[in-house]
């Protein structure tokens, strides 16, 4: 790295550190203030915020591989997602932030009554706040490490008397973290620079989220947002000019992969958007793809998107959260990705005697080969701040998420109010806040070490959420459901999921999700027959606050509300979350097929007036779903 380099990244952290101790007053003073920044967020920034936090460092390494071993196509499993943060912003954004609670685990207790809603709170807190959130943390960290090894060489750099113990240090811990076996003497070396790095990282980003709150984050994402849109920018040039262009690109892969590319993938399977050009586009694949958005973990938003929205100013600005969100998370974003895959691709081609298991791997790290071979000084500078920065913009966020858990859900409701019978102070929340920051991250730390066995608690993570997903949404539209219909859809999905990892392998990864989705669900509607709704007054009350979309029929006329118009407001929401949501797609295709040169549908021939067709229609659907949404 050159010295313009450093300086840049030096910036970065000058102003991140910065932005906690100009935070730090407003976010000591209570909860609300550290968590959702006042509820003072105007919605085009809580959106940014939202982006920057998944634009996380490893998402253009995995879009790299997928491009090149699945083609285009296999990224519709990352851009279906769409749906669910404009089902977020349109239909349920307002009632997160009528319902005035910190997390989504306390909203438990405001929608449901009794010792169950009780117990759910604490499983959601400890589940999510802990087991999920410091699993993410470790995977965070472990690509940390991955991303800042070729650049950050601390050996070359440090003097021995500081290096060397930082050496014999991970080799007493005897955990590598890099490639290689423990016996290799350089595997020590590389553990001790990844190390370094990883705790200079999180140094800096548990510094500024713990002193500034919620407020820190989000400015720090913004910037993130700004350095990694346009580091991204600056990467794709540079490869699409060392490729010979885009429409050089295209030929070339046409030219070198006509008997099969990476895996066996040929050239129309690599460029293709549609289905019908795509590599092993099952039934059962389409079908996962279409319900993936409504079958996971954050389906309603619950987490720190959930967080952004209640942080809001406005029910309005938690809508343009939700947009602005959408439309960079999803469309502009990729935009810059996919040619960058593809001329990467073309400058580094695949070895064609590396096995098919390795293929990923090797696919995804052209992405970092080609910032250290290709990108100048000063544009390996912006590149790296931004990658660092994209690690530490998940990072600050799943520590002030996590942390919520453990001040709000755990300290305040379970051992103040619960067990100690006193209500805690302002300050002292804080305080413990910001503690709970550093347990967090130790957690973290301690569970990244033993990386090699995650990957089962990763997969169950997931089958996890795809039986919660159904039911998190159904509770803010349907009076009838019941803690007991959450609860038994947790215990299923627990009770299912090793046995799925077991008897279905990775091969048929939707049919294991989409197996768990059924089941959980349906005992979820097993749990609403047998137990029925909530108490009366508990329902009135929630009804009162919230005023939620959907069928809330029998409630709204107890609560005195004659005509409810649930049912009318819950299908002009969905028209603009499809609307919205189709204009993005239709957008993302149309710009996308003109960028790459990928071949129409066979139902639509003609590469040109698809592309047309497609662009005007992503622009012709913007007035339709602003209407539905904000008039």
């Amino acid at each position: 790295m050159g010295s313009i380099d450093v300086l840049i990244i030096a910036a970065f952290i000058i102003y991140a550190i910065s932005s906690g101790l100009r935070n730090k007053g407003q976010a000591s003073k209570n909860l609300e203030e550290y968590f959702l920044a006042g509820r003072t967020l105007p919605g085009w920034k809580a959106g940014l915020s939202m982006a920057a936090t998944q634009f996380a460092a490893d998402t253009p390494l995995l879009v790299t591989g997928l491009i090149a071993t699945a083609g285009i196509f296999a990224l519709w499993q990352l851009w279906i997602y769409a749906l669910a943060f404009l089902l977020m912003g349109f239909i349920l954004a307002s009632s997160w932030r009528r319902a005035a609670v910190l997390t989504d685990a306390e909203l438990t207790e405001v929608r449901y009554g009794k010792t169950s809603a009780a117990v759910l709170r604490g499983i959601k807190a400890v589940y999510f706040g802990t087991i999920f959130n410091c699993t993410v943390l470790a995977w965070v960290l472990f690509a940390a490490a991955k991303i800042a090894e070729p650049f950050l060489l601390w050996d070359q750099w440090l003097s021995p008397v500081i290096y060397q113990p930082t050496v014999h240090f991970v080799q007493w811990v005897g955990v590598p973290l890099t490639a290689g076996g423990a016996d290799d003497p350089g595997v020590w070396i590389k553990t001790a620079n990844n190390f370094i790095s990883i705790i200079m990282i999180v140094m800096v980003t548990t510094f500024y989220s713990a002193t500034g709150g919620l407020r820190s984050v989000v400015s720090t994402d913004v910037v993130q947002l700004a350095i990694m849109l346009l580091g991204t920018l600056a990467f794709t040039i540079i490869v699409v000019g060392e490729a010979g262009g885009l429409g050089a690109i295209k030929d070339q892969i046409y030219e070198k992969f006509a008997s099969g590319g990476p895996g066996g993938i040929l050239p129309d399977q690599i460029f293709a958007f549609t289905p019908d050009h795509a590599k092993n586009a099952s039934f059962a694949l389409l079908f996962l793809f279409a319900l993936q958005w409504i079958i996971q973990l954050n389906s309603d938003g619950t987490g720190y998107l959930a967080q952004r929205s209640m942080a809001c100013r406005s029910e309005r600005d938690a809508k343009i959260a939700a947009i602005v969100f959408t439309f960079t998370q999803v469309l502009l974003r990729s935009l810059l990705w996919l040619p960058l895959g593809l001329g990467l691709l073309i400058i580094f081609p695949p070895d064609s005697n590396l096995a098919q298991e390795f293929m990923q791997a090797d696919r995804e790290s052209t992405y970092v080969r080609g910032m250290v071979e290709l990108l100048p000084p000063g544009v390996m500078g912006l590149m790296l701040t931004a990658m660092l920065a994209a690690l530490a913009s998940t990072i600050d966020t799943h520590l002030n998420w996590g942390s919520s858990y453990w001040t709000n859900d755990i300290y305040k409701r379970f051992v103040c109010q619960a067990w100690l019978k006193k209500e805690p102070t302002d300050r002292s929340l804080v305080w413990v806040a910001r503690s709970a920051n550093l347990l967090i991250l130790l957690i973290a730390l301690v569970i990244m070490t033993q990386l090699t066995s995650i990957n089962e608690a990763w997969q169950m993570s997931l089958l996890l959420g795809a039986g919660m997903g159904v039911v998190l949404i159904a509770r803010w539209l349907w009076w009838r459901v019941n803690a007991w219909a959450e609860i038994a859809a947790i215990l299923v999905s627990l009770i299912i999921a090793p046995i799925l990892l077991v008897a279905v392998d990775d091969q048929h990864h939707a049919l294991r999700l989409l197996i768990m989705a059924v089941v959980s669900t349906a005992a979820a509607l097993i749990a609403i027959r047998v137990v029925g709704p909530e108490d009366r007054s508990l329902l009135i009350a929630f009804y009162k606050k919230v005023r939620p979309v959907g069928f809330w029929g029998p409630i709204a006329k107890e609560a005195g509300v004659e005509d409810d118009d649930g049912p009318h407001r819950l299908w002009r929401s969905m028209g603009a979350m499809m609307t919205c949501g189709l204009s993005v797609f239709c957008f993302l295709v149309g710009i996308g097929t003109w960028l790459t040169g990928s071949p129409a549908p066979y139902w639509f021939p003609w590469q040109m007036p698809w592309i047309i067709v497609l662009t005007f229609s992503g622009l012709a659907l913007c007035p339709l779903w602003y209407r539905l949404g904000f008039k």
